[in-house]
């Protein structure tokens, strides 16, 4: 009997980060001409789970805060991570592939960013950034 091993999150992180990415592409697209709706995946404004803010010492060994934009959870989970200053800048945006005590991640790439910083901006724009922030903090 041969036995199948489950890859690790570290290798199938990239696979799972392009179909985010190709997703929110098609969605941010959408959402930014006002024909919000597209086939198969809905509107921007439906496709994240939560959008919160983790504080620091939430995890074990978790030295810094971040906001998740939650796109799926369960097993596996997936989610942008992104840093921010004091001012509430991203400086850093990760994407987070989880799956049962294993995990991975992949910076945004450059190509990305861009539209990664303008959705983090929408965020902000909203109010979900400062409101996130306080109802963690409070």
């Amino acid at each position: 009997m041969t036995e199948t091993k489950e890859r690790t999150c570290q290798e199938r992180v990239a696979k799972h980060y392009e179909s985010r990415i190709e997703d929110l592409r098609a969605l941010w697209a959408a959402y930014q001409s006002g024909d919000e709706e597209v086939e198969d995946l809905g509107t921007f404004n439906e496709y994240g789970l939560c959008f919160d803010y983790v504080a620091v010492g939430t995890f074990t060994d978790q030295e810094e805060g971040y906001f998740r934009y939650q796109i799926s959870y369960g097993g596996p989970s997936e989610e942008f991570r992104f840093y921010t200053d004091a001012e509430l800048n991203a400086h850093t945006i990760k994407f987070w592939f989880l799956d049962w005590g294993d995990g991975a991640f992949k910076h945004v790439t450059d190509d990305d960013e861009p539209m990664m910083l303008e959705i983090w901006e929408f965020f902000v724009e909203i109010g979900s950034v400062e409101a996130e922030l306080a109802k963690a903090t409070a």
